[in-house]
C-alpha cells in the first residue's frame, strides 16, 4: 500500500505538469500551421469581448470589411457589416543623442 501511494505522489504531478506543458505548446503553436510561409491571412480577428461564459463578440476583418458576430453554442450569428478603418503604427521612439 506505501508504495502505491508513493507513486501516485510522484507520478500524478508528472502527469499533471505534462498535460500543462501541452496546452501551453498547443497555444503557442497556434495558427501557425496551415497558411504558406510569407503570405498575409486574409482573415484577421480584430477584437473579442466576452458577455458570458457562453456567448462572445468578435470584430473580424475581411478583404477591407469589419464584420461584428457573435459566438454561442448555437453557431456564428453576423451582426454588422463596416469599412475597415485606418489602424495606425505605433509610434517610433526617437532617442536623441545627450549633450
Amino acid at each position: 500500500m506505501f508504495w502505491y501511494v508513493l507513486k501516485l505522489l510522484i507520478l500524478l504531478p508528472v502527469i499533471c505538469a505534462m498535460i500543462w506543458g501541452t496546452l501551453k505548446l498547443a497555444k503557442r503553436l497556434q495558427g501557425q500551421f496551415g497558411a504558406p510561409a510569407g503570405s498575409e491571412k486574409s482573415v484577421k480577428i480584430i477584437e473579442t469581448t466576452m458577455l458570458s461564459p457562453t456567448l462572445r463578440l468578435a470584430v473580424i476583418e475581411f478583404h477591407g470589411r469589419e464584420i461584428l458576430v457573435s459566438t454561442s453554442r448555437n453557431g456564428l450569428t453576423r451582426l454588422a457589416e463596416a469599412p475597415a478603418r485606418v489602424r495606425e503604427a505605433a509610434p517610433a521612439v526617437v532617442v536623441e543623442p545627450a549633450a
